[in-house]
């Protein structure tokens, strides 16, 4: 069961992974869509990660700065804050700036680009791009690829 907001996980767990101890990573979710929640969270639990899950970009910064998750897995377009927001807000926390983004959008990668290149500079903020773009709907495969390689290069 992935955690919501008030609950609490250890900061890892021991877990066998192919004949190795290995530490269990938190990886944070954010999405507005049920659906694609209890795939991610289903695919990073059978994985050996624990997953923590937020609907929208205001709550995924509160979940974020409370557990300080590994790895952040964000959707664009939600209610409240969306994802180009919570993003921006990462980079800018000193405890948060980081943590890897895999950003997970039904939004072509090439229009999410230049959006964003143009909502940065409109802003001042050159902020860098996430640490991946992945388009709905994501293969298990790739997303875990994905995961893996940022967590090995964040450590």
């Amino acid at each position: 069961m992935p955690a919501r907001r008030g609950q609490q996980y250890p900061e890892s767990l021991n877990l066998e992974s192919k004949g190795r101890r290995t530490i269990a990573k938190k990886i944070l979710i954010v999405d507005d869509e049920l659906d694609m929640r209890i795939y991610v969270t289903t695919l990073l639990e059978t994985n050996g990660f624990i997953p923590l899950s937020a609907t929208n970009g205001e709550e995924g910064l509160e979940l974020a700065r409370l557990e300080k998750p590994s790895l952040i897995i964000l959707d664009l377009m939600m209610p409240k804050m969306g994802g180009i927001k919570m993003y921006q807000e990462l980079k800018k926390d000193p405890d948060l700036k980081e943590t890897p983004v895999i950003m997970l959008s039904a939004i072509a990668e090439k229009t999410f680009s230049h959006s964003y290149k143009i909502m940065s500079q409109q802003a001042g903020d050159e902020v860098r791009m996430p640490a991946a773009y992945i388009e709905k709907p994501p293969e298990a495969e790739q997303l875990l690829e994905a995961i893996e390689k940022n967590l090995k290069h964040h450590e």
